[in-house]
Protein backbone atom coordinates (compact mmCIF):
# COMPACT_ATOMS: atom_id res chain seq x y z
CA UNK A 1 0.00 0.00 0.00
CA UNK A 2 2.62 2.41 0.81
CA UNK A 3 4.41 1.60 -2.38
CA UNK A 4 1.13 2.70 -4.35
CA UNK A 5 0.39 5.61 -2.26
CA UNK A 6 3.79 6.76 -3.52
CA UNK A 7 3.80 6.05 -7.18
CA UNK A 8 0.53 7.97 -7.06
CA UNK A 9 2.00 10.82 -5.77
CA UNK A 10 4.81 10.84 -8.45
CA UNK A 11 2.50 10.70 -11.26
CA UNK A 12 0.33 13.69 -10.17
CA UNK A 13 3.61 15.83 -9.50
CA UNK A 14 4.84 14.54 -13.15
CA UNK A 15 2.27 15.81 -14.84
CA UNK A 16 0.94 18.78 -12.77
CA UNK A 17 -2.76 17.40 -11.76
CA UNK A 18 -4.20 16.36 -8.43
CA UNK A 19 -6.91 14.73 -10.36
CA UNK A 20 -5.81 10.91 -9.20
CA UNK A 21 -7.34 12.26 -5.27
CA UNK A 22 -10.55 10.66 -6.36
CA UNK A 23 -13.58 9.96 -4.15
CA UNK A 24 -13.63 6.21 -3.44
CA UNK A 25 -17.40 4.71 -3.37
CA UNK A 26 -17.13 1.29 -2.19
CA UNK A 27 -20.01 -1.28 -3.44
CA UNK A 28 -22.87 -1.76 -0.86
CA UNK A 29 -25.09 -4.60 -1.67
CA UNK A 30 -28.75 -3.79 -0.83
CA UNK A 31 -30.03 -6.28 1.00
CA UNK A 32 -34.09 -5.94 2.08
CA UNK A 33 -33.32 -7.62 5.37
CA UNK A 34 -37.27 -7.01 6.56
CA UNK A 35 -36.74 -7.74 10.14
CA UNK A 36 -39.29 -6.88 12.97
CA UNK A 37 -39.26 -3.91 15.15
CA UNK A 38 -40.98 -3.69 17.83
CA UNK A 39 -40.84 -0.35 19.97
CA UNK A 40 -43.25 0.30 23.04
CA UNK A 41 -44.00 -0.44 26.83
CA UNK A 42 -46.45 -2.78 28.78
CA UNK A 43 -47.87 -0.29 30.81
CA UNK A 44 -48.92 -1.27 34.37
CA UNK A 45 -49.74 1.59 35.26
CA UNK A 46 -52.92 4.15 34.71
CA UNK A 47 -51.84 4.87 30.92
CA UNK A 48 -52.83 3.09 27.86
CA UNK A 49 -50.37 0.54 26.32
CA UNK A 50 -49.08 1.62 23.06
CA UNK A 51 -46.66 -0.92 20.54
CA UNK A 52 -45.55 0.10 17.37
CA UNK A 53 -45.01 -2.60 14.54
CA UNK A 54 -42.53 -1.73 11.43
CA UNK A 55 -40.16 -3.40 9.24
CA UNK A 56 -36.48 -2.51 8.50
CA UNK A 57 -36.35 -1.07 4.67
CA UNK A 58 -32.78 -0.89 3.06
CA UNK A 59 -30.32 2.27 3.81
CA UNK A 60 -31.27 3.77 0.33
CA UNK A 61 -34.81 3.85 1.33
CA UNK A 62 -33.96 6.78 4.31
CA UNK A 63 -36.51 8.12 5.54
CA UNK A 64 -39.17 5.45 4.64
CA UNK A 65 -41.45 3.64 6.74
CA UNK A 66 -42.85 0.43 6.49
CA UNK A 67 -45.33 -0.43 9.36
CA UNK A 68 -46.66 -3.95 10.04
CA UNK A 69 -49.90 -4.00 9.34
CA UNK A 70 -53.22 -6.52 10.87
CA UNK A 71 -50.86 -8.10 13.49
CA UNK A 72 -52.53 -9.28 16.44
CA UNK A 73 -51.14 -8.44 19.62
CA UNK A 74 -51.90 -10.02 22.60
CA UNK A 75 -50.33 -9.00 26.13
CA UNK A 76 -50.12 -12.22 28.68
CA UNK A 77 -49.25 -12.57 32.26
CA UNK A 78 -47.19 -15.52 34.41
CA UNK A 79 -50.58 -16.68 35.63
CA UNK A 80 -51.87 -17.26 31.88
CA UNK A 81 -54.52 -13.99 31.61
CA UNK A 82 -54.51 -12.41 28.08
CA UNK A 83 -55.06 -8.45 27.30
CA UNK A 84 -55.31 -8.17 23.41
CA UNK A 85 -54.64 -4.97 21.70
CA UNK A 86 -55.79 -3.83 18.90
CA UNK A 87 -54.60 -1.89 15.59
CA UNK A 88 -55.55 1.88 16.21
CA UNK A 89 -53.84 2.87 13.18
CA UNK A 90 -51.38 1.84 10.51
CA UNK A 91 -48.61 -0.21 12.41
CA UNK A 92 -49.72 1.08 15.80
CA UNK A 93 -51.62 -1.11 18.53
CA UNK A 94 -53.06 -0.10 22.01
CA UNK A 95 -55.49 -0.83 24.66
CA UNK A 96 -57.12 1.73 27.40
CA UNK A 97 -55.10 1.10 30.75
CA UNK A 98 -55.28 -2.82 31.43
CA UNK A 99 -55.42 -2.37 35.00
CA UNK A 100 -52.49 -4.82 35.32
CA UNK A 101 -50.85 -6.13 38.77
CA UNK A 102 -47.36 -4.43 38.92
CA UNK A 103 -46.23 -7.42 40.97
CA UNK A 104 -46.25 -9.39 37.92
CA UNK A 105 -44.79 -10.16 35.32
CA UNK A 106 -45.77 -9.81 31.61
CA UNK A 107 -44.46 -10.59 27.95
CA UNK A 108 -45.96 -10.08 24.66
CA UNK A 109 -47.06 -11.93 21.70
CA UNK A 110 -46.79 -11.00 18.54
CA UNK A 111 -48.57 -13.03 15.52
CA UNK A 112 -48.50 -11.52 11.72
CA UNK A 113 -50.22 -11.69 8.99
CA UNK A 114 -48.04 -13.91 6.98
CA UNK A 115 -48.45 -16.67 10.27
CA UNK A 116 -44.94 -16.02 11.29
CA UNK A 117 -45.04 -15.81 15.64
CA UNK A 118 -42.99 -13.66 18.27
CA UNK A 119 -42.98 -13.62 21.83
CA UNK A 120 -40.97 -11.82 24.24
CA UNK A 121 -39.48 -12.86 27.72
CA UNK A 122 -41.39 -12.25 30.56
CA UNK A 123 -40.59 -9.16 31.79
CA UNK A 124 -40.84 -7.10 35.15
CA UNK A 125 -42.63 -4.69 35.67
CA UNK A 126 -40.76 -1.44 36.75
CA UNK A 127 -42.84 1.75 38.22
CA UNK A 128 -41.10 4.79 37.51
CA UNK A 129 -40.27 7.47 40.28
CA UNK A 130 -41.84 11.05 39.92
CA UNK A 131 -39.96 13.61 38.01
CA UNK A 132 -38.57 16.15 41.08
CA UNK A 133 -37.87 19.05 38.18
CA UNK A 134 -37.35 19.84 34.59
CA UNK A 135 -34.35 22.58 34.77
CA UNK A 136 -32.54 24.50 32.52
CA UNK A 137 -29.36 26.48 32.04
CA UNK A 138 -28.42 29.80 29.67
CA UNK A 139 -24.99 28.73 28.19
CA UNK A 140 -23.65 31.38 26.01
CA UNK A 141 -24.30 29.48 22.85
CA UNK A 142 -28.13 28.12 24.00
CA UNK A 143 -30.08 26.25 26.45
CA UNK A 144 -29.19 23.43 28.14
CA UNK A 145 -32.04 21.25 29.54
CA UNK A 146 -31.99 18.89 32.63
CA UNK A 147 -34.11 16.06 34.52
CA UNK A 148 -33.87 15.19 38.06
CA UNK A 149 -35.03 12.55 40.19
CA UNK A 150 -34.68 10.05 43.11
CA UNK A 151 -36.09 6.97 44.35
CA UNK A 152 -36.08 7.02 48.07
CA UNK A 153 -36.90 3.10 47.50
CA UNK A 154 -33.67 2.57 45.89
CA UNK A 155 -35.67 0.26 43.41
CA UNK A 156 -35.38 2.30 40.27
CA UNK A 157 -31.35 2.88 39.58
CA UNK A 158 -31.36 2.58 36.11
CA UNK A 159 -33.17 5.32 33.71
CA UNK A 160 -34.65 6.06 30.05
CA UNK A 161 -35.91 9.68 29.04
CA UNK A 162 -37.81 10.59 26.08
CA UNK A 163 -39.37 14.06 24.82
CA UNK A 164 -41.87 15.98 22.67
CA UNK A 165 -40.57 19.48 22.26
CA UNK A 166 -43.01 22.23 20.68
CA UNK A 167 -42.43 25.98 20.09
CA UNK A 168 -44.23 28.94 18.69
CA UNK A 169 -42.38 30.97 16.16
CA UNK A 170 -43.98 33.15 13.31
CA UNK A 171 -43.16 33.75 9.47
CA UNK A 172 -40.87 36.37 8.00
CA UNK A 173 -43.80 38.75 7.14
CA UNK A 174 -47.35 38.92 8.37
CA UNK A 175 -49.50 38.50 5.45
CA UNK A 176 -52.82 40.86 5.72
CA UNK A 177 -53.99 39.50 1.98
CA UNK A 178 -54.76 36.46 0.68
CA UNK A 179 -55.05 35.57 -3.41
CA UNK A 180 -58.54 33.36 -3.81
CA UNK A 181 -60.09 32.26 -7.06
CA UNK A 182 -62.14 35.55 -7.28
CA UNK A 183 -59.57 37.98 -6.37
CA UNK A 184 -57.14 39.14 -3.37
CA UNK A 185 -59.12 39.89 -0.37
CA UNK A 186 -58.35 40.90 3.02
CA UNK A 187 -57.55 37.66 5.38
CA UNK A 188 -59.47 36.41 7.94
CA UNK A 189 -57.02 36.71 11.08
CA UNK A 190 -58.90 34.63 13.18
CA UNK A 191 -59.07 31.29 10.47
CA UNK A 192 -56.71 31.96 7.77
CA UNK A 193 -53.68 33.02 10.14
CA UNK A 194 -49.70 32.02 8.55
CA UNK A 195 -47.90 34.22 10.15
CA UNK A 196 -48.24 32.52 14.26
CA UNK A 197 -46.82 28.39 14.36
CA UNK A 198 -46.26 25.97 16.83
CA UNK A 199 -43.43 23.57 15.40
CA UNK A 200 -43.15 19.44 17.51
CA UNK A 201 -40.22 17.32 17.11
CA UNK A 202 -39.48 14.85 19.53
CA UNK A 203 -36.23 13.13 20.52
CA UNK A 204 -34.00 11.85 18.06
CA UNK A 205 -31.36 10.98 20.55
CA UNK A 206 -31.24 7.94 23.51
CA UNK A 207 -30.99 9.72 26.81
CA UNK A 208 -30.21 7.02 29.29
CA UNK A 209 -29.07 7.78 32.75
CA UNK A 210 -27.57 5.64 35.85
CA UNK A 211 -27.34 5.90 40.07
CA UNK A 212 -25.86 2.23 39.61
CA UNK A 213 -21.99 3.98 40.84
CA UNK A 214 -23.96 6.12 43.77
CA UNK A 215 -24.93 6.03 47.52
CA UNK A 216 -28.13 7.18 46.81
CA UNK A 217 -30.89 6.76 43.99
CA UNK A 218 -30.43 10.26 42.96
CA UNK A 219 -30.75 11.68 39.01
CA UNK A 220 -29.50 15.21 39.32
CA UNK A 221 -29.09 17.50 36.23
CA UNK A 222 -29.04 14.63 33.46
CA UNK A 223 -28.38 16.28 30.20
CA UNK A 224 -32.20 15.65 28.19
CA UNK A 225 -31.57 18.35 25.32
CA UNK A 226 -29.36 21.52 24.23
CA UNK A 227 -31.01 24.56 21.84
CA UNK A 228 -28.96 26.60 19.97
CA UNK A 229 -29.37 30.15 20.58
CA UNK A 230 -30.22 30.53 16.88
CA UNK A 231 -32.80 28.37 16.49
CA UNK A 232 -36.58 29.30 16.37
CA UNK A 233 -37.90 27.07 19.15
CA UNK A 234 -36.57 30.04 21.49
CA UNK A 235 -38.13 32.84 19.25
CA UNK A 236 -41.18 33.01 21.22
CA UNK A 237 -41.69 30.07 23.68
CA UNK A 238 -40.45 26.98 24.13
CA UNK A 239 -42.50 23.73 26.01
CA UNK A 240 -40.74 20.42 26.60
CA UNK A 241 -42.45 17.30 27.95
CA UNK A 242 -40.15 14.58 29.41
CA UNK A 243 -41.41 11.08 29.51
CA UNK A 244 -38.93 9.24 32.12
CA UNK A 245 -39.30 5.59 32.53
CA UNK A 246 -37.41 3.09 35.25
CA UNK A 247 -35.60 0.09 33.47
CA UNK A 248 -34.20 -3.47 34.34
CA UNK A 249 -30.34 -3.97 33.97
CA UNK A 250 -31.02 -6.21 30.86
CA UNK A 251 -33.62 -3.41 29.14
CA UNK A 252 -30.69 -0.54 30.10
CA UNK A 253 -28.01 -2.71 28.82
CA UNK A 254 -29.17 -2.99 25.16
CA UNK A 255 -30.16 0.89 25.05
CA UNK A 256 -26.82 1.43 26.22
CA UNK A 257 -25.35 -0.56 23.71
CA UNK A 258 -28.04 1.22 21.04
CA UNK A 259 -26.84 4.49 22.03
CA UNK A 260 -23.03 3.21 21.00
CA UNK A 261 -23.86 1.86 17.31
CA UNK A 262 -26.43 4.78 16.39
CA UNK A 263 -24.56 7.65 18.14
CA UNK A 264 -20.83 7.25 18.83
CA UNK A 265 -19.79 5.75 15.50
CA UNK A 266 -17.45 7.47 13.08
CA UNK A 267 -13.63 7.24 13.49
CA UNK A 268 -12.00 4.18 14.64
CA UNK A 269 -11.62 5.66 18.25
CA UNK A 270 -15.49 5.73 19.20
CA UNK A 271 -17.38 2.04 20.25
CA UNK A 272 -17.26 -0.11 17.26
CA UNK A 273 -20.60 -1.64 16.06
CA UNK A 274 -21.71 -4.57 18.39
CA UNK A 275 -24.15 -7.16 17.75
CA UNK A 276 -27.97 -6.16 19.23
CA UNK A 277 -29.49 -8.84 21.56
CA UNK A 278 -32.65 -7.78 22.39
CA UNK A 279 -35.71 -9.76 24.38
CA UNK A 280 -37.95 -10.89 21.01
CA UNK A 281 -37.46 -13.81 19.39
CA UNK A 282 -39.39 -15.59 16.34
CA UNK A 283 -41.06 -18.76 17.59
CA UNK A 284 -40.48 -21.19 14.89
CA UNK A 285 -36.84 -19.40 13.74
CA UNK A 286 -34.92 -18.12 17.16
CA UNK A 287 -32.28 -17.50 14.61
CA UNK A 288 -34.44 -14.78 13.34
CA UNK A 289 -33.38 -11.09 14.22
CA UNK A 290 -35.65 -9.03 16.12
CA UNK A 291 -35.05 -5.48 16.71
CA UNK A 292 -36.49 -4.06 20.00
CA UNK A 293 -36.86 -4.41 24.06
CA UNK A 294 -40.16 -4.61 25.25
CA UNK A 295 -40.08 -3.52 28.89
CA UNK A 296 -43.01 -3.34 31.36
CA UNK A 297 -43.67 -0.74 33.78
CA UNK A 298 -45.13 2.81 34.11
CA UNK A 299 -44.06 6.93 32.87
CA UNK A 300 -43.85 9.66 35.06
CA UNK A 301 -43.75 13.09 32.52
CA UNK A 302 -44.08 16.70 33.28
CA UNK A 303 -43.61 19.68 30.69
CA UNK A 304 -41.97 22.82 31.72
CA UNK A 305 -42.35 26.32 29.28
CA UNK A 306 -39.43 28.26 28.63
CA UNK A 307 -40.47 32.26 27.46
CA UNK A 308 -38.37 34.42 25.07
CA UNK A 309 -38.20 37.31 27.95
CA UNK A 310 -36.59 34.75 30.38
CA UNK A 311 -33.79 34.64 27.61
CA UNK A 312 -30.99 36.41 26.57
CA UNK A 313 -31.54 38.82 23.77
CA UNK A 314 -30.16 36.12 21.32
CA UNK A 315 -30.84 36.61 17.54
CA UNK A 316 -32.64 33.77 16.23
CA UNK A 317 -31.62 32.79 12.21
CA UNK A 318 -34.92 32.32 9.95
CA UNK A 319 -34.62 29.14 8.12
CA UNK A 320 -35.33 30.87 4.66
CA UNK A 321 -33.60 33.69 2.66
CA UNK A 322 -36.04 36.14 2.82
CA UNK A 323 -35.67 39.40 0.00
CA UNK A 324 -37.24 42.70 0.22
CA UNK A 325 -41.17 42.76 -0.92
CA UNK A 326 -42.16 42.45 -4.44
CA UNK A 327 -44.45 45.14 -5.74
CA UNK A 328 -47.20 44.66 -8.13
CA UNK A 329 -48.83 47.39 -9.52
CA UNK A 330 -52.29 47.65 -10.83
CA UNK A 331 -52.65 50.35 -12.63
CA UNK A 332 -49.30 49.93 -14.63
CA UNK A 333 -45.96 51.90 -14.30
CA UNK A 334 -43.46 53.02 -17.10
CA UNK A 335 -42.09 49.80 -18.76
CA UNK A 336 -45.06 47.31 -15.96
CA UNK A 337 -48.19 46.51 -17.78
CA UNK A 338 -51.18 47.12 -16.00
CA UNK A 339 -52.57 43.93 -14.39
CA UNK A 340 -55.58 42.74 -16.36
CA UNK A 341 -58.92 43.36 -14.18
CA UNK A 342 -59.67 40.21 -12.27
CA UNK A 343 -56.57 38.72 -12.67
CA UNK A 344 -54.49 40.30 -10.11
CA UNK A 345 -54.87 36.95 -8.32
CA UNK A 346 -53.02 35.53 -10.80
CA UNK A 347 -49.64 37.29 -10.30
CA UNK A 348 -49.14 35.58 -6.99
CA UNK A 349 -50.03 32.21 -8.13
CA UNK A 350 -48.75 31.95 -11.40
CA UNK A 351 -46.20 34.69 -12.67
CA UNK A 352 -44.47 35.18 -9.51
CA UNK A 353 -43.45 31.98 -7.95
CA UNK A 354 -46.56 31.58 -5.70
CA UNK A 355 -45.78 34.49 -3.77
CA UNK A 356 -48.67 35.76 -1.00
CA UNK A 357 -50.20 39.30 -0.78
CA UNK A 358 -48.77 40.54 2.38
CA UNK A 359 -49.64 44.29 2.35
CA UNK A 360 -51.05 47.05 0.06
CA UNK A 361 -50.35 50.52 -1.49
CA UNK A 362 -53.50 52.54 -1.29
CA UNK A 363 -54.19 55.65 -2.54
CA UNK A 364 -54.52 58.52 -0.08
CA UNK A 365 -57.06 60.16 -2.57
CA UNK A 366 -59.46 57.65 -3.70
CA UNK A 367 -58.31 54.56 -1.17
CA UNK A 368 -58.28 52.34 -3.82
CA UNK A 369 -55.47 49.87 -3.77
CA UNK A 370 -52.70 50.98 -6.72
CA UNK A 371 -50.60 47.86 -6.02
CA UNK A 372 -49.89 44.96 -3.61
CA UNK A 373 -46.92 43.69 -2.05
CA UNK A 374 -45.53 40.06 -2.26
CA UNK A 375 -43.38 37.93 -0.44
CA UNK A 376 -42.38 33.80 -1.19
CA UNK A 377 -44.07 31.40 0.63
CA UNK A 378 -41.30 29.94 2.53
CA UNK A 379 -41.29 33.89 3.97
CA UNK A 380 -44.88 35.00 4.14
CA UNK A 381 -46.32 30.84 5.43
CA UNK A 382 -45.39 29.43 8.70
CA UNK A 383 -47.76 26.39 8.01
CA UNK A 384 -45.12 24.80 5.70
CA UNK A 385 -43.02 23.67 8.58
CA UNK A 386 -46.05 23.95 11.21
CA UNK A 387 -49.44 24.20 12.52
CA UNK A 388 -51.56 27.61 13.39
CA UNK A 389 -53.90 25.63 15.27
CA UNK A 390 -52.75 26.54 19.04
CA UNK A 391 -51.97 23.27 21.44
CA UNK A 392 -54.75 22.56 23.66
CA UNK A 393 -51.86 22.55 26.53
CA UNK A 394 -50.08 26.20 25.46
CA UNK A 395 -50.14 28.36 27.85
Amino acid sequence: MRFLKIGCLFFCLAVGNTSCRKPYEPPVETINSNFLVVEGLINTGKDSTVIKLSRTVPIAEKGTLKPELRAQLVVESESNATYPLRELKGGTYGAAPLNLDPNQKYRLRITTTNGSSYLSDFVESKVSPLIDSISWVVKDDGVQIYSNTHDDAKKSVYYRWEYEESWQFTSQYSASFIAEVDGVKLRNPETQDIYRCWGNNNASTIVLGSSEKLEEDVIHLNPITFIRSDSEKVMTKYSILVKQYALTKEAFDFWQSLKKNTESLGSIFDAQPSQLTGNIKNVDNPAEPVLGYLSAGTVSQKRIFIAERELPNWRTAYPYACNPLDTIWLDGRPGIPKVPKGETQKYFWEKTLNMIPVDAIVSPQSGTVLAYLGASVPCADCTIRGTNKRPEYWQ
